[in-house]
């Protein structure tokens, strides 16, 4: 039987020193295979799940159950802690929002992301009041609860075009930390000098970063600049639909099977689950 207990523990103590990749996979299979690699945790990917799923990534699209289904088979596959992508909290108010959090901390989950994007283009971010006050309905939510879950507070600014989004995200970040979130992040930049600054206007709490593209930056670069912890969102699935997607086109527009040409043998992957469910 997993010991989620355990798991939160040690996903706590990970967000406390020194700096740590948790990669982002979109089904069990990909989950095992991170563990295997020796990734000390891992985190989903609302992206990744809902493209395989075939639905954009999208709350309306995606519903709870759906969501809360997937966080609870991950947790379950594998022995280190999962965050879980939980997009805006799924609620249309602080009190639904509640409710959607104490159903996602029963999924066995260590962690969970709340952002503060709306999914309204004319109105892509909630106003800063209403975006604290759900922040801080998430968090007595978890208290309630009594389970040691990590709350990761996301600012959205660089992800909707703010036409000030390094200073927004600040004022946001720091109002969440106030409003109880215990990890900070605002997906985008790739740039040091923007991911310093984030480092240091939350500091002493830890900023998760996210290296969606490659920018040069090493996780030893972004260790040196202070950041406690860094995702890749969907990029590994979208490495795996870039092979897919050029493959299939090879097949279809000019009858070469060339996009087969180094693929991981049948017989490694066959092998590996087998040893895992073994």
């Amino acid at each position: 039987m997993t010991d989620f207990k355990a798991q939160r523990a040690h996903f706590r103590r990970l967000h406390e020193a020194g700096c740590f990749v948790i990669p982002n996979p979109w089904d069990v299979g990909t989950a095992r295979y991170l563990q295997h690699l020796g990734f000390q945790a891992v985190a989903t990917t609302s992206s990744g799940f809902a493209f395989s799923r075939g639905l954009p990534d999208s709350s309306a699209a995606v519903p709870r159950e759906l969501v809360l289904a997937h966080f609870a088979e991950i947790a379950a596959s594998v022995d280190i802690p999962v965050n879980a992508d939980f997009q805006s909290g799924y609620g249309a108010d602080t009190n639904e929002l509640a409710e959607s959090v104490r159903l996602c901390v029963g999924t066995g989950i260590s962690g969970f992301s709340i952002e503060d994007a709306t999914g309204d283009s004319k109105k892509p971010l909630f106003e800063l009041d209403e975006a604290v006050d759900r922040i801080a309905a998430a968090r007595h939510a978890i208290d309630e609860s009594g389970v040691d879950v990590l709350l990761t507070a996301r600012a959205e600014c660089f992800l909707v075009g703010h036409p000030d989004p390094l200073n927004e995200a600040i004022r946001r970040l720091q109002a969440y930390s106030e409003a109880g979130a215990d990890v900070l992040f605002a997906p985008g930049p790739g740039d040091r000098k923007i991911i310093q600054e984030l480092v240091d206007a939350v500091s002493p709490k830890p900023l998760n970063a996210i290296m969606s593209a490659y920018s040069g930056l090493t996780v030893d670069d972004l260790a040196e600049l202070g950041v406690r912890r860094i995702s890749v969102g969907s990029s590994l699935s979208r490495v795996a639909w870039t092979g897919f997607i050029n493959a299939a086109k090879l097949i279809a527009e000019q009858g070469s099977f060339e996009g087969f040409e180094g693929l991981t043998p049948y017989t490694e992957l066959n092998e590996f689950f087998t040893k895992e469910n073994s």
